[in-house]
């Protein structure tokens, strides 16, 4: 059984529970359980055999049972028994957004939905806006994710970058150190570090190719695999993302390494403009269209130089202009890791951290920066774990008091706060408070669902708030889970210039937020970018990479982002300053 059944299991007896009223925390246990066996890179079922299903985060004796039972019979003893009480369509009403299980039984009682036919009825024949606590509004927000549900689009089966990357990685790792392999190259997605993923794409050369196949189908990540040939092969892993393996001579190393990091968009206008010059591409070499000879090479480089293009970073390979710009010589230097001098914005255990003062000062000094701002959570950001205005005023004489006995030349603390951006567009803390701050990045927590005009005035008061340094995650989105909420970015990035307020790009991987689009927006409009990790552990200080990889594709040079500066020219940038 794969991680993805037993997942799905799971879940399925989460809504169950929840359709028959069960406490929260119940239902938490089963999605929580439930996520962490689906991105899982082993397979759970070959834990439970061994008795170390517990070993997986999140599933505690109870569930493991339920696992065991799972596997044995193909069936959860709980879930039978629930199925019993309600119709088994009415599991798939519970996942239209908007809808969930709560709702979904108070629709069943009072208006007898049980299947997406009977909710899309009651929907467009307004019967859902006379159910108590729910309105018009949300009968037009049901219609619209059920149109939603029914277009093409990315679809499931897409993971995080974050979710992929580290398999991706691991296995071509794995494929380098094998005696038969001479180059391996991760390609696609994962090496234009887009924000998700479908498969994973490997490209590599060897000496003894169908060796070197049988090598990736044996590995412990992989669920299943086709036939191991000289090409490559094809597999899964246990977390049911797919592989693709091709093997190439090395003289069509770059051609194929080339084509299959795409972008499609990219590649479409290549060949474009490859034709108008007697030429045609594709990932087995350059065809003279005249001639007949085709021509491979060993590198991407080649590749653009044969076409007349500069080298173009995977980044930037997205059809937004880079084909232009290398036929010019106008490519971006592009921001890299090495550049970034500090991080403003982190948490630690004073509001919904999981590591002290201390210890994220250690982290970011780890990391070679020169500055790191702690912004703990404001009262109305919506979470608990809030930071009263009397904990900040200590908070602030903590972070001077650290700064004289472990501080130096080299590294400083910043003492920061994060603070809800309220309707109107007021701080939660006092005046003289955020006055007193080194750094303050006003962000949306609350109240996501108003509409553009008023959203945009929200933020527009912030970045008009003489004490605001940084807007933080501007559009609210959550990748794959929450649609960012409307706002008029080019306003947003406009009074942002002119106030001098800097907007980030959080590295969070489930964020990115600013967006590349957005991010190359804000930048030409005149916005100093803040990179930064909205990191909640020391570990989270690592998502960097990502905020780095987001500024990459959207063209930012260490110019445009201010945290490349060091810390007596950023603050310089302080609007207290």
């Amino acid at each position: 059984m794969t991680n993805a059944e037993i997942a799905a299991a799971l879940e399925e007896l989460g809504i169950l529970y929840e359709l028959d009223g069960a406490v929260k925390y119940r239902v938490l246990a089963y999605s929580t359980a439930a996520k962490a066996i689906r991105e899982s890179p082993v397979s759970v079922a070959e834990l439970s055999a061994q008795g170390r299903a517990t070993e997986v985060p999140g599933v505690g004796k109870t569930l493991a049972e339920k696992i065991a039972a799972l596997i044995e019979t193909g069936e959860i003893p709980a879930a039978v028994k629930l199925k019993a009480k309600f119709p088994p369509t009415l599991i798939e009403v519970t996942r239209v957004p908007g809808v969930g299980p709560k709702t979904a039984r108070r629709l069943f009682e009072e208006l007898e939905i049980s299947s997406m036919e009977d909710l899309k009825t009651a929907a467009e024949g307004e019967k859902i806006r006379d159910v108590k606590g729910l309105g018009p509004k949300a009968e037009e927000n049901i219609l619209a994710s059920l149109e939603r549900l029914g277009e093409p689009g990315e679809g499931p089966g897409r993971l995080l970058l974050s979710k992929v990357k580290p398999i991706a990685e691991e296995l071509a790792a794995a494929l380098r150190e094998h005696p038969a392999a001479n180059r391996v190259e991760v390609a696609g997605s994962v090496r234009r570090w887009g924000e998700t993923c479908k498969d994973i794409d490997l490209i590599a050369t060897a000496e003894q190719p169908a060796a070197l196949a049988e090598h990736l189908a044996g590995h412990p990540l992989i669920a299943a695999a086709g036939k191991p040939g000289p090409n490559g092969v094809r597999a899964q892993t246990h977390n049911g993302i797919s592989v693709d393996l091709r093997i190439v001579p090395p003289a069509a190393f770059g051609n194929l390494l080339q084509h299959f990091t795409g972008s499609q968009a990219h590649n479409v206008q290549l060949r474009e403009e490859a034709v108008g010059r007697g030429l045609s591409v594709s990932e087995h070499g350059i065809t003279d269209t005249e001639s007949g000879d085709v021509e491979t090479c060993e590198t991407e480089q080649r590749v653009y130089e044969r076409l007349g293009y500069a080298y173009i970073e995977p980044e930037l390979r997205e059809g937004r202009g880079e084909l232009k710009a290398a036929r010019e010589g106008k490519l971006p230097d592009l921001v890299e890791l090495a550049d970034i001098k500090g991080d403003l914005h982190s948490h630690t255990t004073l509001s919904d951290g999981r590591n002290s003062l201390e210890e994220m000062a250690e982290g970011a000094q780890d990391r070679g920066y020169e500055y790191l701002a702690i912004t703990d959570h404001s009262a109305s950001h919506g979470f608990g774990d809030h930071v009263t205005a009397e904990r900040l005023w200590e908070r602030i004489d903590e972070v001077r008091a650290w700064n004289e006995s472990s501080g130096s030349r080299g590294f400083r603390l910043l003492a920061g706060s994060e603070i809800n951006i309220g309707l109107d567009g007021t701080l939660d803390y006092p005046d003289d408070l955020v006055a007193a701050l080194d750094w303050v990045v006003a962000s949306v927590h609350t109240s996501f669902n108003v509409s553009e005009a008023q959203m945009t005035e929200r933020v527009l008061a912030a970045i008009e708030n003489p004490n605001v340094d940084c807007i933080g995650h501007l559009t609210g989105r959550l990748i794959g889970r929450r649609e960012p909420y409307g706002v008029d970015v080019e306003a947003v990035a406009e009074a942002a210039a002119r106030t001098g307020t800097m907007i980030e790009i959080n590295g969070n991987p489930n964020r990115r937020d600013l967006s590349d689009l957005h991010a190359r927006l804000a930048a030409e409009a005149g916005v100093k970018i803040v990179l930064n990790t909205d990191a909640h552990g020391v570990d989270t200080l690592d998502n960097m990479a990502y905020a780095i990889a987001t500024a990459r594709r959207a063209w930012l040079t260490a110019s445009d982002i201010a945290n490349t500066k060091n810390w007596r020219e950023f603050s310089k940038l302080l609007k207290q300053t």
